[in-house]
């Protein structure tokens, strides 16, 4: 029996490494047949051509900052009966694709989202919650392995990570897809609130999420600017709430600043930036309370044919040594030749531990010994070196290989 189609869309400005990560983790994805669509800006085209990704993938190029624009374009290019996004700066489990659309065998079910790991690859920044028409979400009890298929109730919908969500592709088109008016923050918490779907919040479908640098924020998460929060705020409220508008600006104007302070006091921002990047929140929210906010047409069927990309079959490889450089000729080699490699790195310490996906095609894991890598973990534990790798290995292998055990060769 064939697979379904799947298509996965990828929406990039201004970080072209990040997105050659992207599209090299997308391809590892372990899904019979799947197409990658980019949106992306002259240098993240370039750096896919450069790669030579270019003839594997369908691209469109778009260098507009909205977000919900360009994730429109892809949608209208992806053929897919299901549709996947994910952000340029996160990158996918190989699993992912798999565990994301599987609750699609429900008839019923329009929308699935999954769960987002932070920046040291084993925390979760985001896992269950809701979407309210004051524009607040709100945490939401879930199996932790298993789907939970769950409807909208009290007029709040299940909310989806714009970094990590699926829809049927007809329901998404005949929404009209996502709304230009919200350029960044709450576009895909106001198409939520529009479809009100039978939604499936599956906790396996697992991406990293790296929050790279843009025109908003700096590396350190540190904001630049809050204009289109500001907006888009002002915008939502605009669309979704029956109430008084000013108490939910003030609420948020005040949230905006303990963060800046927060910044301030942590030596990431001057005193005079507090109150110049609070404004940029406030010439925001008066642009939102002005932006037209017009019915969406629907999104036609896509014009060109359905692009599979070639999917890897080797098996699932565990390499651990106590330095990078023992093993990185091995993993790169062995990634060349379509396996998925986890490496995992233990120094002699108790160094906290961190996980990310190697430009070279391999999964990198990194610490001590005897230092923690879950947050239940107690900071230091005495352990033999083959020991705590297989736990590790074993910590990862339902969302690694999609068993409890894994697939390790020879």
């Amino acid at each position: 029996m064939t697979a379904p189609a799947r298509s996965v869309v990828i929406v990039s400005r201004g970080r072209p490494q990040a997105l050659v990560l992207c599209v090299t983790a997308a391809a590892q994805l372990r899904y019979p047949l799947f197409e990658v669509v980019v949106v992306a800006d002259p240098a993240g085209l370039a750096a896919l051509s450069a790669a030579g990704w270019s003839h594997r993938i369908k691209t469109i190029p778009y260098d507009t900052p909205n977000i919900s624009a360009a994730r429109n374009l892809g949608l209208a290019a992806a053929a897919g009966e299901i549709v996947a996004f994910i952000d340029d700066d996160a990158v996918p489990e190989p699993t992912w694709l798999t565990h994301l659309t599987a609750p699609f065998a429900d008839p019923s079910v329009m929308v699935a989202t999954g769960f987002v790991l932070a920046r040291n690859g084993i925390s979760f920044q985001w896992q269950a919650r809701d979407a309210r028409p004051d524009g607040s979400s709100h945490p939401l009890t879930v199996d932790p392995q298993t789907p939970t298929i769950l409807d909208p109730t009290h007029g709040n919908a299940i909310k989806t990570e714009g970094t990590n969500m699926a829809f049927r592709r007809a329901t998404l088109a005949a929404a009209g897809g996502f709304d230009p008016a919200f350029r960044f923050y709450l576009d895909e918490t106001d198409l939520n609130l529009r479809l009100m779907a039978r939604t499936a919040v599956v906790p396996l479908a697992q991406v990293h999420h790296g929050f790279a640098p843009s025109d908003r924020r700096r590396p350190d998460r540190t904001p630049r600017d809050l204009h289109d929060i500001g907006a888009s705020l002002a915008a939502f409220l605009r669309k979704h709430h029956k109430g008084d508008l000013k108490p939910i600006h003030a609420h948020e104007r005040a949230a905006q600043r303990r963060r800046l302070l927060s910044h301030m006091v942590a030596g990431r921002l001057e005193p005079r930036d507090v109150g110049r990047i609070l404004e940029t929140f406030e010439t925001g929210w008066q642009d939102g309370l002005t932006r037209p906010l017009a019915p969406l047409p629907p999104v036609a069927p896509a014009t060109e044919p359905f692009l599979p990309i070639a999917t890897p079959t080797g098996p699932h490889d565990l390499l651990s040594a106590r330095r990078l450089h023992k093993i990185t000729p091995h993993a790169t080699a062995l990634a060349a030749q379509g396996h998925i490699v986890t490496a995992v790195i233990l120094s002699p310490t108790a160094r906290p531990h961190r996980v990310r996906f190697h430009p070279a095609g391999f999964w990198l894991q990194t610490g001590g010994l005897f230092g923690k890598s879950l947050r239940t973990d107690p900071p230091f534990r005495f352990w033999r070196f083959k020991d705590r790798v297989q736990r590790e290995f074993r910590r990862v292998a339902l969302i690694r290989t999609g068993s409890q055990t894994g697939q390790k060769s020879p």
